[in-house]
């Protein structure tokens, strides 16, 4: 299943891209979702090329409930990030691989933060699979609408972020 969402946040890629690694906003954004964060790391430079790790418990609450019977009351999340050294205007790409603990789902994604002037238009695209027989595009359909959610949140929450820090 294709996934694609992009919208513009009135801020530089340098504190826009500060956010999605500060460890209080994902620990804000998991709890903001009825999750914990478990585990945050980054290995390398961030003012070049870098990679984040980042384990989540996320509620399975809005999950059909047949998949709630099979996953139960709790996902873990891990969420790699490969970052780009940024480009001559500041832009970055992350490329970006979930893996769902307990469930045959995959998200893998490319994230660019794009610098327009004093802006950062965030686009994603990607693609949600599960290696299930016969079921796996049905998975994939059900979690896609659930992942672009989640990106959707990760913006409103960085935007509000970035005007109370």
């Amino acid at each position: 299943m294709a996934l694609t969402a992009s919208t513009t946040l009135p801020h530089a890629v340098d504190r826009v891209t500060a956010t999605f690694i500060d460890e209080d906003f994902l620990r804000h954004t998991s709890e903001f979702v009825g999750g914990t964060l478990e585990s945050f790391t980054i290995d390398g430079d961030v003012a070049g090329a870098f990679t984040t790790t980042t384990v989540r418990t996320l509620p399975t609450t809005r999950l059909p409930e047949i998949a709630r019977k099979v996953v139960g009351e709790s996902l873990t999340v891990t969420q790699t990030e490969k970052w780009d050294a940024p480009t001559a205007d500041g832009s970055r790409t992350s490329h970006i691989a979930l893996k769902v603990s307990g469930a045959p789902l995959d998200v893998t994604a490319v994230q660019r933060l794009v610098a327009e002037g004093g802006n950062t238009r965030v686009e994603l695209e990607g693609t949600v699979s599960s290696s299930v027989p016969f079921l796996g595009g049905k998975i994939a359909d059900a979690a896609e609408p659930m992942v672009g959610k989640a990106l959707k949140i990760q913006a409103q929450q960085a935007e509000s972020w970035l005007e109370s820090h």
